[in-house]
């Protein structure tokens, strides 16, 4: 049996969305279990065999600044269900609520993985192949080293395998071209880094990639500082409104762009479908001593039953095992860049 803590107060919707959710993801997952943690007068109506209720007497706002997440709001439905994972009594947390307040009040609680400097979070982008490429870090550390960027795709590569059963799996690091010449100096020595992991074994490192290949699925890894990754994630999430927005439009003008529409609607439709960002809705904060994921603030129904699904299957899988092998593995690396 999977056990999964739920902040069930985060998010923009709150309980509204994610108590429907969580009654269609146990539906969805017998051999799962829920501790769904909030406000006991907000969760008083739920009800389901494999759905435990624990009561959490606050709430971290989305615009509530760290110190308070962190130091004042000490019995929050966050917090609570993140020590959940750190008493073992779930292996997995799952909140939709302030990002910088996660990884801050995780980061706390958990603690990081020896060899690892910061957490970073990871998701997946749609890619033209069919299947999608994980990018790393999408927003939790703006200003990295070469060493992050290494220690990023260490954890990028144990992720991909755990979920994806890929054992060598491929990493680029991005940058404004291929050659290795290019780029800043940090970039430079990442790749430097990141070659020397590649030729002691401990990654399959493809090169230097650009914007376009994280869509192409040129590599099943991407790795890069935060503030790229994050505006590459909101720049995908605005594709499907894009595309929704054109067939709208088009509908509403003449008759043969009505007709054009309407003939090219299946496709257009199919399309949005496969780039519909709530179908890869769940980013993994990697690096910390227990499985966290971080859910879309604005994610319905369908969005926030994705990233259980996502906490789910990294804990079937043994991802934390998996992330402190490659890092393991990858010690001696780690630590001569430390130095």
């Amino acid at each position: 049996m999977i056990t999964l803590a739920v902040d069930c107060m985060g998010g923009d919707h709150g309980p509204r969305v994610t108590l429907a959710a969580c009654g269609r993801f146990l539906d969805h997952h017998p051999d799962a279990e829920l501790l769904l943690v909030g406000l006991a007068e907000s969760l008083k109506d739920f009800s389901h065999a494999r759905g435990k209720v624990i009561v959490a007497t606050e709430v971290v706002g989305m615009d509530d600044p760290l110190e308070v997440a962190l130091r004042k709001k000490k019995d929050s439905s966050m917090r609570v269900a993140i020590q959940q994972v750190k008493e073992g009594t779930a292996q997995a947390a799952v909140s939709a609520g302030n990002t910088g307040a996660l990884m801050a009040i995780a980061r706390y609680l958990l603690k990081t993985l020896d060899g690892i400097d910061r957490p970073a979070i990871a998701t997946q982008l749609p890619n033209a192949k069919g299947g999608a490429t994980t990018v790393l870090d999408l927003g939790a550390n703006v200003d990295c080293t070469a060493e992050h960027l290494l220690q990023f795709a260490v954890m990028g590569s144990a992720l991909v395998s755990a979920l994806r059963d890929e054992k060598n799996p491929s990493v680029g690091l991005l940058n404004i071209g291929e050659e290795v010449i290019k780029g800043s100096e940090v970039i430079k020595q990442a790749g430097e880094l990141l070659r020397s992991a590649a030729a002691s074994g401990d990654l399959n490192f493809f090169g230097n990639v650009e914007g376009n290949d994280i869509f192409k699925g040129t590599v099943d890894i991407v790795v890069c500082d935060g503030f790229v990754g994050n505006v590459a994630l909101k720049a995908s999430e605005g594709l499907a409104s894009m595309i929704g927005g054109f067939l709208r439009a088009e509908f509403s003008r003449n008759i043969f762009t009505k007709f054009a529409a309407i003939c090219a609607q299946p496709v257009l439709s199919a399309f949005k479908n496969r780039v519909d960002h709530r179908r890869y809705n769940g980013a993994a904060l990697l690096g910390l001593r227990g499985l966290v994921f971080k859910s879309h603030g604005s994610a319905d129904e369908l969005a926030f039953e994705v990233a259980l699904s996502r906490a789910y299957d990294a804990a079937r899988n043994n991802l934390l095992d998996r992330v402190q092998a490659r890092i393991a593995h990858a010690a001696p690396l780690l630590a001569a860049t430390a130095t």
